[in-house]
């Protein structure tokens, strides 16, 4: 093996779940530059179809990424989003009409069969099909007629950081060209310019969550709560207690929460939140202040509310100015950081979680 060998194999093998946590603002950045312009191409494209929904398609980590889609598609481009059963396409054989579907398809590696059967099927019914992904040249995007390269780069650790985000941006980044390609004026562009130094204001929170996961260590049990557009920030924050600490983690908005599963909690009883400014803030913070104040949880919460930091046991705080609808891909990154230390105080390997490998191929 020559020199330059030994040096990529050492370069990789250096390579963790931590480094890609803090690589984000940088992958992000490059995202933006690289693919505005492929992505404003796709939507003006997608807008000459009769386009009445979005049919998507997601495992995991990317599944996530689709509750955000869902709330950003509907919020800002008045589009009813449908996520998909993808066993009905691959199993079953059984597939639903997707007449006026613009079909979507998330996976980080492009390799899951069933979600590549989803987007045959919406190129076999003459659906415009659209894939978000990290490897361009997989399976999935070789099914499509639209392919957004979130170009993370190499993920090697099991748990998908990086190109979570990434897929948040991209998603972002094709709603605001879908206005723009539908005519409407938008300056949301700016906004997205200010997420990388925003995430990357997030992660200097390090040596604080570094310390405060130690709080946490015999924590067995915890119930995980958003709601929005950061739904879908609990759902992944949820997966990665998971994955990687062993933790089970359930994942509510706070409308949810509050039919029936509020009962589960009594005093000491670990809740995480994300509540940051917005929309449902004050919804999240009644429910907050009940569950203190009444219940005596033991409350962790990312933010950057004072009203909300002020109740938590453990405040992480956000970065004060931003906007509600890019929130997801800032506030999930302290969640992130908490996961992994929470997983090192107990003494568990972030980088091979038992039972899991990068890719799963699903049928």
């Amino acid at each position: 093996m020559n020199l330059l060998n030994l040096l990529i194999v050492d370069q990789e093998a250096m390579m963790s779940l931590k480094t890609e946590i803090l690589e984000q603002p940088e992958v992000l950045a490059r995202l933006l530059e690289n693919q505005r312009a492929t992505i404003e191409t796709i939507a003006a494209a997608l807008c000459n179809y009769d386009i009445r929904y979005l049919f998507l398609a997601a495992r995991g980590t990317s599944d996530n990424a689709g509750l955000y889609a869902k709330y950003l598609w509907g919020a800002y481009n008045r589009m009813p989003t449908a996520l998909a059963t993808p066993s009905l396409f691959s199993l079953y054989g059984k597939p639903p009409s997707l007449k006026n579907a613009l079909v979507v398809g998330i996976s980080q590696s492009g390799r899951s069969p069933d979600i590549v059967e989803v987007i045959r099927e919406g190129r076999r019914q003459g659906a415009p099909t659209l894939v978000i992904t990290n490897a361009p040249d997989s399976p999935l995007a070789q099914a499509a007629e639209f392919v957004v390269d979130i170009q993370a780069g190499p993920e090697q650790a099991v748990a998908a950081t990086k190109t979570y985000t990434a897929q948040l941006m991209a998603i972002a980044m094709l709603s605001v060209a879908l206005n723009r390609a539908a005519g409407e004026a938008d300056d949301r562009w700016r906004d997205l310019q200010d997420v990388p130094t925003l995430v990357r204001q997030a992660l200097d929170l390090d040596p604080v969550i570094e310390r405060a996961a130690e709080r946490y260590r015999y924590m067995e049990q915890c119930v995980v709560l958003g709601r929005g557009f950061n739904y879908a920030t609990a759902f992944e924050w949820s997966l990665k207690m998971k994955e990687l600490a062993y933790i089970i983690a359930a994942p509510y908005s706070s409308a949810d929460f509050q039919h029936g599963p509020v009962a589960v909690v009594s005093q000491g009883f670990p809740v995480l939140a994300v509540a940051p400014d917005g929309v449902v803030f004050d919804d999240m913070l009644a429910l907050l202040k009940s569950l203190v104040n009444q219940q005596g949880v033991e409350l962790l919460v990312i933010s950057n509310r004072e009203a909300a930091l002020s109740l938590a046991h453990t405040p992480l705080r956000l970065p004060i100015r931003m906007p509600e609808w890019i929130s997801p891909i800032v506030a999930i990154t302290p969640a992130q950081l908490f996961s992994y230390y929470l997983t090192r105080a107990k003494g568990y390997d972030t980088e091979a979680p038992r039972g899991l490998r990068k890719v799963t191929l699903t049928q």
